[in-house]
């Protein structure tokens, strides 16, 4: 017994000795070091000249902070609009960080496509960022990225020679100005994202309720209501009018132009001295007045999962460091971005920038943009020019009870709905109206499950889904990596006839070749 007693002391001591050495605590003045080595890593971040040189220049700084750990970066520059789209195409290839548009979170974690911060990480974020922007990098209530600008929203722009600061506040005073200076009112009202701001104004809300694995499953919306029909009303008072025009990319003989922080050059450019810059204006119908609201959007920055949880959790850390006050501070000053972290937001340079002051201005009356389906992109953008064709309240209501029948119809899909394949197009007189069903046989391989006799010069596309997340039509268009999922051009009947529809699509469903096959 006293032996035993005696070879557990000893074993205990070497156990001991052992951790001493191995295990290296970690240090105050080195707490990452167990995160010590060389990692190889690629970066997706924006195409806009100099934004990838200070990326660079920020990690070197992180490795400078960090001894021990050195990072070997490939930074390639793509727009925030598509990355999520091209990391979901191929996940596996896809780089270890990328910054994307916030509109696109639900979808990359359907995909799998994150590494989300952890709690530690996850409380730091949330403490140190505006509440709008946290909210756009959550699903499920849990944080599954980075904040990286809050900038991704709208305001006005505006000819001080044709309108006052007075003017500017009132959507029908400014009308009635550019109407009488022969100058255009552009604001993007054929867009969901601009045309929610009249149904926010009046009180309408737009809510999707997402799984934990990023599925829409159901949606709240008020649209089409009493507020929705005063909505309607009020983008009347600017669709019925000379001066609308609704391409707000351009500012050719403007005297509004509705857009963001990105159009800032061009409209110091076109406007010069006369620039304005300020939040949207108020509408009255019905003898009530209603501030113009707007969708308040987000840029993040994602971390894709690893293999290697060291390489993880250094990927972690440097997306932390990377959107952290100070480099948000050094990218306002660089390239104007628009800070999320709230020290940043303090600075005093970017409490006296216009453009952002404006922003700041416009997103007390905004709705921060959370995760939303297709089929309100979809079927939102119409109700701009329904409210600019319709002649009778009636014709309003029936734009209403259409965008509510899209709605109810995706809600309804079952998930093999949702990743069937359908036909639409100028194909039975529908107009792009109705979608056709296909079948999946073999698989990878859809069949339209009829035939239809098809006119030459007819056009359509297949889509999954019911959306436009995901259509394909002409082959060529399909092979161009360059051209979104979402925006491939129309497949074209060369030759009348009666045929099946035939599309394969290939292994990770990113392109697909479409045929015509003649009905026996």
């Amino acid at each position: 017994m006293k032996m035993s007693k005696i070879l557990s002391l000893v074993l205990a001591v070497m156990m001991l000795v052992t951790c001493l050495v191995a295990c290296k605590p970690k240090t105050p003045e080195n707490p990452n070091e167990d995160l010590k080595g060389t990692y190889d890593i690629t970066m997706w971040v924006s195409e806009k000249d100099g934004v990838a040189d200070q990326f660079k220049q920020q990690i070197a700084a992180f490795m400078e902070a960090n001894p021990g750990i050195v990072i070997n970066v490939q930074v390639e520059g793509v727009t925030e609009a598509d990355a999520g789209s091209k990391v979901i195409a191929d996940v596996a290839s896809a780089p270890d960080i990328y910054c994307f548009a916030q509109d696109q979170l639900a979808r990359l974690v359907q995909a799998a496509a994150l590494l989300k911060p952890g709690k530690a990480a996850a409380a730091a974020i949330a403490e140190a960022n505006d509440a709008g922007s946290v909210t756009a990098a959550k699903v499920a209530g849990e944080l599954q990225a980075y904040p990286l600008t809050s900038d991704n929203g709208y305001f006005m722009y505006y000819d001080k020679s044709v309108l006052s600061e007075e003017d500017v506040k009132d959507l029908a005073t400014i009308v009635a100005k550019s109407e009488a200076a022969n100058k255009k009112v552009r604001y993007a009202l054929e867009n969901a994202w601009y045309t929610a701001s009249f149904f926010f104004a009046t009180g309408c809300h737009h809510n999707w309720t997402t799984d934990e694995n990023g599925e829409f499953v159901s949606v709240d919306d008020t649209f089409n209501s009493d507020a929705g029909m005063i909505a309607m009303k009020g983008m009347q008072i600017l669709t019925k009018s000379t001066a609308y025009d609704s391409n707000a990319d351009i500012f050719t003989d403007a005297a509004v132009v509705v857009s963001g922080t990105w159009a800032a050059e061009d409209a110091k450019s076109y406007f010069g001295d006369n620039m304005g810059v300020t939040k949207l204006p108020s509408f009255t119908v019905e003898g009530k007045t209603y501030q113009l609201a707007s969708y308040s959007g987000y840029k993040l920055m994602g971390v894709k999962p690893q293999n290697d949880p060291k390489k993880g959790a250094v990927l972690s850390l440097l997306a932390q460091y990377l959107t952290n006050a100070e480099n948000q501070l050094a990218r306002f000053n660089e390239f104007g971005w628009g800070p999320s972290n709230k020290e940043a937001q303090a600075n005093e340079a970017v409490q006296a920038n216009v453009v952002l002051t404006a922003l700041a201005a416009q997103n007390q009356f905004a709705t921060p943009q959370g995760q939303i389906a297709g089929v309100f992109w979809d079927n939102a953008k119409l109700l701009g020019a329904v409210a600019k064709n319709a002649t009778t309240d009636a014709d309003l209501k029936k734009g209403l009870d259409d965008y509510t029948a899209a709605l109810a119809a995706f809600t309804k899909l079952t998930p093999e709905q949702r990743r069937s394949y359908t036909v639409i197009g100028g194909i039975k007189d529908s107009n792009w109206g109705t979608d056709f069903l296909m079948k999946e046989e073999p698989a990878g391989t859809w069949i339209s499950v009829e035939a239809f006799d098809l006119a030459a010069g007819t056009e359509f596309k297949v889509r999954k889904g019911m959306s436009w997340d995901v259509a394909f039509g002409d082959n060529a268009s399909n092979a161009d990596a360059s051209v979104g999922t979402n925006n491939k051009a129309n497949f074209k009947v060369e030759t009348a006839g009666k045929y099946y529809i035939k599309m394969v699509l290939n292994a990770d469903e990113t392109s697909a070749v479409i045929e015509l096959v003649p009905a026996e």
